[in-house]
């Protein structure tokens, strides 16, 4: 049986052998080209251009060229579905501040069998002048673009990305005029530490980010031993060698039963090897992560996709651990063993890859015991962005205070007090290393089963210059927590964090949520509520009675003192508010029972100052960063029925959310 076995195996070989000779080519499956590594189908090399759509010259120093059309490019990297490419000549234009830059044009030609795209890019109209009432049409169609009009012949029109957080493709309202034309340029991806350039011509890029994918037919074709060509019509079409197909069906007839016995035996290998690739990992993948940090800037672990599907078993919607603004969080558990929280962000674009930089770089660069931790990331080129978290298993603050967590007893004020010290341990940590968190509430406030902090969620977060004194930027964050001077005055400063922290502090004092629209109008924001009784000493009407408020006179002392902390955190004049190093000594000191300064702060003069102002926090304009109505909550009572709450939609998720 053994030796009939073995002669079918080298019948099987031999005449595949001879069938791939007979319809042997110059065409090889792979080929090397330089730094490039191992290149295949639909690119090619210059010796051979009639085995693939695109040709390489490998031989091309500093950098292997790649030819699309009559222009060539310096190809500088090549990952998975991605060049990374490079144009000499435009990078000159770019230096000089030359017009001709507007001139250029990157086209990578889609056909049925392939698709390009620029990531990200850059569109902008180029108008010629025209006579002055023209001319005047054409700026009141872009009234609200940027405008660079230092060329002789023309004017250019765009949206900056920093005005548009990170949508650099804002179309005109209206038919373009026949004078304009449409031009996209490159673009870097912006990171926290090296944002958008103002300067138009600093903003742009010759090193081009270019995907590019196979369509499904050509694919199909291509497993099936096919080649893709396009035949008439410019039409998709699957060339088949039927007299080889032919030919390898005789003898697959004539060897069926060898045939069977090496595909039991290639299932049995299979199965053996997948077990090995569940234990490793994608290794292979992660091999590549060398060219992926080089262009992020930083390490961090790389997951595929598939990784992550398998660990969140295909995103099972029982797996869901909480829903934000900006995505869906899963469990999941990794083929190491360990549990982890699965962020899938929403859409692929430039806001949402810059928010996916952001938690990347702060969470590799920051270490803090109440910090969460990040184990890793998809590349930007998934077909998903994915973050991957550390699991805490026991919810969110917010859960606990008054979502479905919430058990009368369970966050004793012991409890409490340590949430309030470890979270402020965390942000100070945050303010020391030149880090404003932006969105501080207790949704992004996770607690282990000890009850330990872990402060999470940074998509928000900015980079904070230390020679300065605030960032200009869109307000941004949640409503209730959002500091009204940096919603004002579009400065954001640490005194932010500061204000959205006391409000934290108020909802663990109180057990309120930061936003109720079933409370009074003028009483909605539970800062408002809180800064009211405050001033009115009546704390009887703020705190919680079951922390026990009215039994225990230590703890109602200590909250006393939490919420006159707080009170000076909600101040609209952020110089007035403590900085959080000052927040967590008196924390640490009313944890401890030390009140020495309480007959003090009531007597001050700036403890009076503060109360004798009238305080009242601004709601949200229409005209604010991505303003929307408050949703999924009750709806107001009838005589509260003509005010309308305008507040920013912009919430984010957490790992535990």
């Amino acid at each position: 049986m053994a030796s009939t076995f073995l002669f079918l195996c080298c019948l099987l070989i031999f005449n595949l052998s001879q069938l791939q000779g007979n319809s042997k080519s110059n065409c090889t499956e792979e080929f090397e080209c330089g730094n490039l590594g191992v290149m295949k189908f639909p690119f090619t090399n210059s010796s051979n251009p009639e085995c693939g759509l695109y040709k390489f010259d490998c031989q091309a120093k500093p950098y292997p060229k790649i030819e699309f059309g009559k222009h060539k490019y310096d190809a500088l990297v090549k990952k998975s579905d991605f060049f990374l490419l490079s144009d000499p000549e435009f990078q000159k234009y770019l230096e000089k501040n030359s017009c001709k830059s507007f001139d250029k044009k990157f086209l990578f030609p889609n056909s049925p069998l392939i698709s390009f795209q620029i990531i990200p890019n850059l569109t902008l109209y180029r108008c010629n002048h025209s006579q002055d009432i023209m001319q005047k049409k054409t700026d009141a169609l872009f009234h609200d673009f940027e405008k660079y009009s230092e060329c002789k012949d023309f004017n250019v029109y765009y949206h900056h990305p920093i005005k548009t957080l990170g949508n650099s493709s804002h179309k005109i309202s209206g038919k373009l005029p026949d004078h304009c034309s449409i031009v996209q340029l490159p673009i870097p991806l912006p990171t926290p530490s090296k944002p958008y350039a103002s300067n138009l011509f600093e903003l742009l890029t010759s090193n081009i980010l270019l995907e590019w994918e196979l369509s499904k037919d050509c694919h199909h074709c291509l497993d099936k031993g096919g080649k893709c060509l396009i035949g008439r019509e410019h039409k998709f079409h699957c060339s088949k060698g039927k007299r080889g197909k032919s030919k390898l069906r005789m003898l697959l007839a004539a060897v069926f039963g060898g045939v069977g016995l090496i595909l039991v035996s290639s299932i049995i290998i299979l199965s053996i090897w997948r077990r090995k690739r569940g234990r490793n990992g994608s290794t292979q993948f992660r091999r590549e992560l060398e060219v992926e940090s080089r262009y992020f800037g930083f390490q961090v672990p790389v997951f595929s996709y598939a990784e992550l599907k398998e660990a969140t078993n295909n995103f099972d919607p029982s797996n869901e651990l909480g829903d934000g603004g900006f995505g869906t969080v899963y469990y999941g558990k990794l083929y190491d063993g360990r549990e982890v929280a699965v962020k899938c962000l929403y859409e692929h674009n430039c806001k949402r890859m810059q928010q996916f930089i952001n938690e990347i770089e702060i969470l590799t660069r920051l270490r803090h015991q109440n910090l969460v931790s990040l184990y890793g990331c998809t590349s930007r080129r998934s077909r998903e962005l994915l973050l991957v978290y550390e699991y805490i298993p026991n919810g969110t603050v917010a859960d606990h205070l008054n979502g479905e967590g919430a058990e009368e007893g369970l966050l004793t004020w012991p409890i409490r007090m340590s949430i309030a010290v470890e979270t402020a341990s965390a942000l100070a940590y945050l303010h020391a290393s030149d880090v404003i968190h932006r969105d501080v509430k207790t949704n992004n406030i996770l607690l282990d089963d000890n009850f330990r902090v872990k402060v999470a969620d940074f998509g928000l977060s900015r980079l904070f210059p230390n020679d300065v004194s605030h960032i200009s930027t869109a307000p941004q964050g949640t409503p209730g927590y959002v500091d009204p001077e940096y919603h004002e005055c579009y400065q954001l400063t640490d005194k932010s964090d500061v204000y959205s922290f006391g409000v934290v502090l108020i909802e663990l004092i109180s057990s309120m949520p930061a936003v109720d629209i079933t409370r009074h109008k003028h009483e909605i924001n539970l800062a408002n509520l809180a800064i009211n009784r405050i001033q009115r000493c009546a704390f009887d009407e703020l705190i919680d009675p079951s922390l026990g408020f009215t039994s225990d006179t230590l703890v109602k002392r200590m909250t006393i003192s939490v919420a006159k902390l707080a009170f000076r955190c909600l101040q609209l004049e952020k110089d007035i508010r403590p900085t959080m190093d000052e927040v967590l000594d008196i924390l640490r000191n009313i944890q401890s029972g030390k009140f020495q300064n309480e007959k003090t702060l009531e007597t001050s003069a700036s403890f009076n100052l503060i109360k004798s102002k009238s305080v009242n926090i601004p709601p949200f304009s229409p005209e604010s960063d991505e303003v929307a109505l408050l949703k999924k909550v009750k709806f107001l009572s009838p005589s509260d029925t003509n005010s309308e709450i305008w507040i920013s939609g912009s919430t984010t998720t957490s790992t535990g959310e």
